[in-house]
């Protein structure tokens, strides 16, 4: 389930709350019971490794240049 953050207006606190996208815009009260919240946009994180070969084209191995291959002759 996705998590969301969100900022309270009255105290300016930081909370997450995990709930459905379907629920993502619905007010959310913060944990000290104030119901003024805005939802913060978030940035997301995709952690990981990536090959060498999966990282960066070979230059001139003829794998496609900027449009794929079929254009750039």
């Amino acid at each position: 389930m996705p998590r969301y953050e969100y900022r309270c207006r009255s105290c300016g606190d930081t909370f997450e709350l995990s709930r459905p996208m379907a629920e993502s815009a619905s007010p959310a009260t913060c944990p000290a019971g104030h119901p003024d919240t805005v939802k913060l946009l978030s940035t997301i994180s995709v952690a990981g490794t990536a090959s060498p070969s999966a990282a960066a084209p070979s230059a001139g191995g003829g794998g496609g240049g900027c449009c794929g291959g079929g254009c750039c002759g």
